[in-house]
């Protein structure tokens, strides 16, 4: 299967362009175009200054940055279809007590790109039994 070719446009002279930091990385790093403080527990969104044209049967899905999450920063949300044209935005969460600083230019998401399946949703009265059964949160273990 060949690579995917994800068009790019800048919206804004500081916008860097999505790359891969290595040949086998997953994701490409995605940057601030501006410079914010994220107060303690406080939710923010972060320009990139870049709109992408993902190819049809593909989207991306937006990850954090671990470096970040080991922080305490936290990427909330984010899947951008293949039928977006808007910036891609980054919103961060600073699950901290302390002020976190993003400079311009900062890498503060990523992003890997993935098929789409859009799956055929069909109503039933009965599902198929496993072990497991509808055992939620912490049932299978720690």
């Amino acid at each position: 299967m060949q690579n995917p070719v994800i068009k790019y446009k800048k919206l804004h002279i500081d916008a860097k362009a999505p790359f891969y930091a290595t040949d086998g990385a997953a994701a490409c790093d995605f940057h601030s175009i501006e410079d914010i403080t994220i107060l303690p527990h406080e939710t923010k969104k972060i320009k990139t200054g870049i709109a992408i044209e993902i190819p049809k049967d593909f989207f991306m899905k937006l990850e954090g940055r671990g470096s970040l999450s080991s922080k305490g920063i936290i990427k909330v949300g984010g899947v951008a279809d293949s039928d977006y044209r808007g910036e891609i935005n980054i919103i961060l969460h600073n699950s901290t007590s302390e002020n976190f600083n993003i400079m311009k230019g900062d890498r503060i998401a990523q992003g890997v790109v993935m098929n789409i399946y859009q799956a055929q949703f069909q109503e039933t009265d009965k599902l198929s039994e496993t072990v497991r059964g509808d055992g939620a949160f912490g049932s299978t273990g720690k």
